[in-house]
């Protein structure tokens, strides 16, 4: 049995999607990207102290933190109906790490609506960087939910594929042409 097979016999297909995409798969790169770049503007204001990188650390934290509740809303619809996702252990791990990275991030960008530049050396660095370490543990599970137990992936039958024949080529001689 194939994992594909697998996913279709189990039910761990995606509940939500548009035109066949999971919306949850779509929606996590933002949250993702927009915590890279809060370090990297954590990072070059410590080298600079220029104001304007406190504001792209304001601005990315929160909307990585906006899209990341959105994000989470998806995953948690993706979660509770899919009566195959819900069981396997693996997604429930994703989800706790999940909201883990959502209150990190959640905290670095209330921190900083507070404290503005004053928000960054130690605390909004050290958030940054832990909201960074929590999208390694968060991604490594979600990819361990599509790659090893098929969750997510859309199977559909409508599609046969028809198996490719063999190409017709020379047979190769053994002997060494001199």
């Amino acid at each position: 049995m194939t994992l594909l097979d697998e996913a279709n016999d189990i039910s761990v297909s995606s509940r939500i999607a548009l035109a066949g995409h999971p919306i949850h798969a779509m929606l996590v790169a933002f949250p993702i990207a927009l915590i890279v770049a809060t370090l990297g503007a954590d990072i070059f204001w410590w080298l600079t102290a220029d104001p304007f990188f406190a504001r792209v650390g304001l601005w990315t934290s929160g909307w990585g933190f906006g899209m990341g509740v959105l994000a989470a809303l998806a995953g948690t619809v993706e979660l509770l109906a899919g009566p195959g996702i819900r069981r396997n252990p693996a997604s429930w791990s994703h989800a706790v790490a999940a909201m883990a990275l959502l209150s990190v991030i959640g905290a670095n960008w209330g921190w900083r609506l507070l404290h503005d530049d004053a928000a960054i050396l130690p605390w909004g660095l050290l958030l940054s960087a832990g909201g960074l370490v929590l999208v390694g543990i968060a991604g490594w599970q979600g990819g361990r939910l599509v790659f090893e137990h098929g969750v997510g992936v859309i199977v559909s039958n409508q599609f046969e594929v028809e198996e490719e024949p063999e190409p017709d080529l020379p047979e190769l001689s053994e002997t060494p042409a001199e």
